[in-house]
């Protein structure tokens, strides 16, 4: 469930040019818009964004940016954000239905139960969920930020963290702090197989897996290394070894092999042998679809004022503490 406000036009006429990059720079700078886009999105949109990152990046550039429209190139909570921080710039996300399975995990009708069954504690949500989520918390957190966040609170003031309870589990073993964790995750980090990951190690003894903090605990205990996805991405490139097993998906690969084309990148196969390691939502958003929201300025979001103040708050509080 959506709980924003996609505008959504019809268009009459779908055709694209057929050289979308010269298009798509045209109709940045006629817009003055800025593309945001995450490491998962395809690689063609990776190489036309003015940013790439993980959430806590582009949450950054969110709040910097001084473009009139935000293309957010990734999932609908990713542009939320965007507009959450941006309540007078046009926000416009590619595809409609590039939601996200962790989001839709967490109800807000349901975690507003289980937020009031546990009273006197803060919430820490991880930045994977709705605005109607963000507007009940306390502090966001994101991979990249969700140990030093948790790190900062006072040891006896209790916890629930939520959605993602695989992060929540990994944030618990590094800081030592009992939370209460919201038992939501993602599709594709559920997806990894720790037996063939086991093979792939046998097969590459000369490659360290790397994983994302979302991965279950049995994918995460073959880890040589854990972060979040920008932590990953720095990690291949500044660490002398060679080869990786990359246990996250695998649109980061794309990256990865930019910074340090000589080393190889084994995506971590999933249970089945199937394409369930990409994310499909993330997979939605495509060059032609990019161009035709930014040339109908659709699908855009919108999000109401209570809300979006609501839900700012927490995410101010979790850049200051980011610091």
């Amino acid at each position: 469930m959506f709980t924003t406000t996609f505008l959504q036009r019809r268009a009459t006429d779908t055709a694209v040019p057929d050289n979308l990059f010269a298009a798509i720079e045209d109709l940045k700078q006629k817009l003055n818009a800025v593309i945001l886009a995450h490491y998962y999105q395809n690689p063609d949109i990776q190489d036309i964004a003015d940013c790439i990152g993980d959430s806590l990046e582009l949450s950054r550039k969110a709040a910097t940016t001084d473009a009139d429209v935000i293309v957010f190139a990734g999932v609908h909570f990713m542009a939320e954000t965007a507009k959450i921080l941006n309540p007078e710039k046009q926000v416009l996300l590619p595809d409609i239905d590039a939601g996200c399975s962790l989001a839709d995990s967490c109800p807000p009708d349901a975690f507003a139960e289980f937020k009031a069954a546990h009273p006197n504690h803060l919430v820490i949500s991880y930045i994977n969920c709705s605005a109607a989520i963000k507007a009940m918390s306390d502090i966001i957190c994101t991979s990249s930020n969700a140990v030093k966040i948790v790190n900062q609170i006072p040891p006896d003031q209790p916890i629930i963290f939520g959605p993602d309870r695989n992060l929540g589990r990994y944030v618990m073993e590094q800081t030592g702090r009992e939370m209460v964790l919201w038992q939501g995750s993602c599709i594709v980090h559920e997806t990894f197989s720790e037996k063939k990951i086991v093979e792939l190690t046998i097969a590459h003894p000369d490659a360290e897996v790397i994983a994302h903090p979302e991965c279950e605990p049995p994918v995460l205990r073959h880890a040589n290394y854990i972060g979040s996805t920008s932590a990953l991405l720095k990690y291949t490139s500044q660490s002398p070894r060679e080869k990786f097993i990359v246990a996250t998906e695998p649109g980061i690969i794309h990256q990865m092999q930019k910074l340090a084309g000589h080393k190889q990148f084994i995506p971590a196969p999933p249970l089945n042998n199937c394409a369930c390691n990409e994310c499909p939502f993330m997979r939605l958003n495509t060059l032609e679809k990019l161009y035709l929201c930014m040339r109908d300025r659709t699908p855009e979001i919108t999000i109401s004022e209570d809300m979006r103040s609501a839900a700012e708050r927490p995410i101010q509080k979790m850049l200051a503490m980011s610091i």
